[in-house]
């Protein structure tokens, strides 16, 4: 017999992946928020942290180590489609606009990929255990704190390989202490929502899954 397919998970998979790829091309746009300055990808990328949180709450960490590789595999591949595509002789007068948008230098691609693994899968650890510790119980201190190590996990990693030794180190730790304030608080501004999403899927799917002796090896892939 054929394992069926959850369709709230594919879904829920294929919007991480949506949302990781939107938010490394908005990250080339500035906008402004109230009196501070941060880049568009602020906007979307806390999402998929709690999408994250959803996966890693319903299905168990073994799904959500599957979506987080996924995620990094197809924000690889357009990166890559994107460095391609620019070292291809010009020929149009969009080269420029083009350019800036998918011309990212490698050293600020390789801090967007690595923080994103590391601040993903601490993310989905954390939410794991917690869930085993409080049997189940306690959600929106999961999400929170999960959410909160996982983004500062990802920023202390991303501005000092992106930026250190081009920006003074006093302005990237202010950056860094920023970044995960606004991160942290969009995550507690938007829990109520969560909550209400979590609730469904797992009266939807009939699963709410947690393991007390799984491996957190990253790379068991397989292992789902």
């Amino acid at each position: 017999m054929k394992e069926k397919v959850s369709v709230p998970f594919m879904l829920l998979g294929i919007l991480f992946n949506v949302c990781l790829i939107a938010a490394n091309l908005l990250e080339t746009k500035v906008i402004q928020v109230g009196s501070l300055t941060v880049t568009a990808g602020l906007l979307v990328f806390p999402i998929s942290y709690i999408i994250n949180d959803c996966i890693a709450e319903v299905w168990g960490f073994k799904k959500a180590r599957l979506i987080i590789w996924s995620g990094f595999a197809m924000n690889f591949f357009v990166v890559a489609l994107g460095l391609i595509a620019v070292a291809i002789a010009p020929f149009w007068a969009g080269e420029e606009h083009f350019n800036f948008v998918f011309g990212m230098a490698p050293r600020i691609v390789a801090a967007s990929l690595m923080a994103f693994l590391v601040g993903s899968f601490l993310n989905a650890y954390v939410m794991s255990k917690m869930k085993v510790a409080s049997q189940g119980r306690n959600f929106s201190a999961r999400a929170i704190w999960s959410t909160v190590v996982g983004e500062t996990a990802d920023s202390l990693i991303f501005f000092p390989v992106a930026f250190g030794g081009v920006i003074a180190w006093k302005e990237l730790l202010i950056m860094m202490g920023i970044q995960i304030v606004l991160k942290s608080m969009y995550e507690v501004m938007i829990l109520p929502v969560t909550i209400r999403v979590v609730k469904a899927i797992k009266k939807i799917d009939g699963s709410d899954v947690y393991y007390t002796d799984i491996s957190y090896n990253v790379l068991k892939v397989k292992d789902i």
